[in-house]
């Protein structure tokens, strides 16, 4: 309930700001299948290594980035880049250490792709300079997920 709560919260933070949804994990397609009917409007495009999500709950071939997250995140920086409004990062990998090596690396990735203004909603907590800090929606216990509003980011005009 916290993440769904927190996605809705963000769907309506991000309204007025026009760009992508990036989904940084399928997992088993729930939260995709949130974001896709919380945002019918947006082109959301999930980035996964192995799917082993329901067909029902699984992004079209060209939404779905297979791969290791930081290398298509690198690799479609030029595609990205300032053109999300909304990141959701949802990738523990069940050892403390190496989750907080690899959101290091991800965070550092998102900087450059996100809009000014845009929203990242995280299952862990984001240290960089880039963000600022959303107060999370009622009800949700502090340091259970993460919210940010990006306050730096590429300027970008058009759609991806």
């Amino acid at each position: 309930m916290t993440q769904r709560d927190c996605l809705t919260y963000a769907a309506g933070l991000v309204a007025s700001v026009d760009g992508v949804v990036l989904e940084l994990g399928l997992g088993n397609g729930r939260t995709f299948d949130h974001l896709r009917g919380l945002l019918p409007e947006r082109d959301i495009y999930v980035f996964e290594r192995c799917v082993q999500a329901h067909p029902d709950c699984v992004p079209g071939p060209d939404r779905l980035i297979l791969g290791d997250v930081r290398e298509e995140l690198a690799r479609l920086r030029p595609r990205f880049a300032g053109g999300a409004a909304l990141a959701h990062v949802d990738l523990a990998t069940g050892d403390a250490r190496s989750s907080d090596r690899l959101f290091a690396e991800i965070e550092e990735l998102l900087v450059p792709l996100m809009r000014p203004g845009g929203i990242v909603v995280s299952e862990r907590e984001l240290r960089g300079t880039a963000w600022a800090t959303v107060p999370l929606p009622e009800g949700v216990p502090p340091g259970r997920y993460w919210i940010y509003r990006s306050s730096r980011g590429a300027e970008r005009s058009g759609a991806c």
